[in-house]
């Protein structure tokens, strides 16, 4: 895991030395271990290390290829890359066993089809000093994230925003309306748009070729077109099972590649449980799980995780917390996530991989089993949703019509569901945190902006043909919250710590495999992660399997009413949080005064416009946010 950041100006003109290093210094926590630049006429590359394979200075970069015609930046690891020089050649000199030297290698002999043959997780830049030309690529499912901006001078590239605004001057063209529509709607932002007008971020699964005519972006890998197979349903489960379970092995023992201590996020839910309870089998060595217990028994389950890991026969380390005491994490947060992020999950994240850092280098996380293995309900929620679409028009009208008049506000938002004509637009209105809410940007900005509709519209157009809603919401997932929000979260929440994180079920065979397993397996009789939880049963009781999750976020509904309230109304009350900003503030403090009195829940709606203020407050306008004082309990 590492930091890397750069730039080439066609036109002429060295990138300017001062802001390159400052650059790369923002990029410290990204890797405090070592760090370099490279310098050569118009281009200039920068590299932050944490050291994970190879802990010697043949690691080190940017780095040259043998021949010197090629450097390259890399933040990643390439778990494949010693099956890739047996392949590249024997008779090759390497000079390390870093994964970086056979990614370089890779495309010194195969240029952008090197990405086909990886394994791993990675953004990378590759300078090719005979051609001239900048490229750069994100791994299959967007665990890496990777920025960059175009101007007349040329192009610029960075891990983070904030590393990118450096390299340009800060000057990357105010907010981006869209990604602010986007953001409302979605609490994150989606791929290709960036929070910053001026970049873009590389989306999943693609490479941009940069030369003196342009930007060239290709998609290198795809899972959206694959089909479910029928034919599963007609096979043994206990096969289905196998073939899942050799997935998840191969995927484990391939992410067990370290020459620094390894280990695991438990939570006590299903997919955490099922990498450790793999990590016990295929690892020559006892595997260290990391729990963040809390107080209050609503919101805890280390007993539980601590039971699954003494069953597995694993070392477990659990640091108990008050659920408020996470509020003190909301600083860091805040100075950590430069492209705001509503998840609230975010802070028990931080929370475990600070306590896993001063142990271990690099976790295994169980994220992206929801996605693949329908964990949520909104699936069952649009199948339902389907079951009403199929009527006639005008009935499906009336029966929206009548459901306007129950007391109950869900039925209302079912209602407004049922307006929408296609699955995606009714997912995408169910996924939507503002729902039936006013928009709380201000009229000139929404003028402007795109519906972020349109970008689930224009993914789901690739989709295989005659999806069922669930699946149709699952890749809708995949390809946006997965990469752009929940993955994100993750690599910010552990990179402030220097930590490496390695997700297990976003292996791109898994994903490929997952795509092409009917719903069947996936939401049975109402359960959800079906086959997951079945496979988890070979490892441990079915009464730990099955039971109910508590989840891993915080109560900030409660909190808004409560601990929180005075803090809200400080930032909502902060007039120079209003000068030039995108946020109708009269809105703004309609939707507080809602959720205060208790008359609607807008929670969702109302931390995400907190979560933008505090961005704009800290990394556009350089602003002390006001603390957190705790004068009342939360409910």
């Amino acid at each position: 895991m590492c930091g890397i950041v750069g730039a080439v100006r066609f036109a002429g003109g060295l990138p300017d030395r001062g802001r390159l290093d400052a650059a790369v210094d923002s990029l410290f926590k990204r890797g405090p271990d070592s760090g370099g630049t490279w310098v050569d006429q118009t281009v200039a590359l920068g590299h932050r290390r944490l050291a994970v394979v190879d802990l010697t200075e043949s690691g080190q970069q940017p780095m040259l290829s043998a021949d010197g015609r090629f450097v390259i930046v890399f933040n990643g690891e390439i778990y494949n890359h010693l099956e890739l020089r047996e392949l590249l050649g024997d008779g090759l000199n390497w000079r390390g066993t870093s994964d970086t030297e056979t990614l370089l290698e890779a495309y010194r002999q195969w240029g952008p089809d090197c990405l086909t043959r990886l394994d791993g997780m990675f953004a990378l830049a590759i300078w090719d000093r005979q051609e001239r030309v900048l490229f750069l690529a994100r791994d299959r499912v967007g665990e890496k994230p990777l920025y960059y901006a175009q101007s007349p001078h040329g192009v610029s590239f960075a891990s983070r925003p904030t590393a990118l605004k450096i390299v340009e001057g800060h000057n990357l063209g105010g907010l981006d309306p869209d990604a602010l529509a986007a953001y409302v709607d979605l609490g994150y932002v989606p791929s290709p748009l960036s929070i910053w007008r001026g970049a873009k971020k590389l989306p999943p699964a693609h490479y941009a070729e940069i030369r003196d005519s342009g930007v060239r972006v290709v998609r290198y890998w795809d899972f959206r077109h694959i089909r479910p197979d029928p034919s599963m349903r007609g096979r043994a489960e206990a096969d289905i099972l196998d073939e899942l379970d050799g997935h998840i092995r191969r995927a484990v023992r391939a992410r067990l590649l370290s020459d620094v201590p390894l280990g695991a996020f438990l939570s006590g839910g299903i997919d955490s449980s099922l990498i450790l309870a793999t990590m016990c089998q295929v690892s020559t060595s006892q595997p260290v799980a990391f729990t963040i217990g809390f107080n209050e028994a609503s919101y805890d389950e280390s007993a539980t995780a601590a039971n699954i890991a003494e069953r597995l026969g694993a070392k477990h380390l659990t640091e108990r917390l008050s659920v408020s005491s996470l509020l003190d994490l909301l600083p860091a947060c805040v100075d950590a996530f430069d492209e705001p992020l509503a998840d609230t999950s975010a802070f028990p994240t931080m929370a475990v991989a600070r306590l896993a850092r001063p142990h271990v280098t690099v976790a295994l996380t169980g994220d992206a089993g929801d996605e693949l293995f329908g964990g949520y309900h909104y699936y069952a929620l649009a199948e339902q949703m389907a079951r009403f679409s199929r009527l006639p028009h005008k009935v499906r009208g009336r029966v929206a019509s009548v459901l306007d008049y129950f007391p109950s506000h869900k039925a209302k938002l079912f209602a407004e569901a049922l307006r929408r004509d296609t699955d995606v637009k009714r997912f995408h209105f169910v996924r939507s945190m503002r729902k039936d809410f006013p928009s709380i940007l201000n009229d000139s900005t929404v003028a402007v902006a795109s519906p972020s509709s349109w970008l689930f519209e224009a993914s789901a157009a690739s989709f295989a043909m005659d999806l069922c809603p669930s699946d149709v919401g699952m890749r809708l997932d995949a390809a946006f919250m997965l990469a752009d929000g929940f993955l994100q979260k993750v690599d910010v929440a552990t990179m402030a710590f220097s930590l490496e994180s390695r997700c297990v079920l976003t292996d791109h065979h898994l994903v490929e495999w997952a795509m092409r397993l009917p719903v069947y397996y996936k939401i049975r009789n109402g359960t959800t992660k079906y086959l997951l939880k079945e496979l988890l049963s070979r490892h441990l009781p079915r009464e730990l399997v099955f039971q109910p999750k508590k989840g891993f976020g915080m109560p900030v509904a409660a909190w808004l009413r409560t601990t929180l309230r005075g803090w809200a109304e400080q930032i909502i009350n902060e007039d120079s949080l209003f000068e030039d900003t995108p946020i109708d503030r009269a809105r703004l403090r309609k939707l507080f005064a809602l959720h205060v009195a208790g008359t609607r829940d807008a929670h969702p709606l109302l931390w995400s416009t907190l979560m933008l203020l505090c961005f704009i407050a800290r990394h556009e306008k350089g602003l002390v946010l006001p603390p957190v004082v705790r004068t009342q309990r939360a409910a």
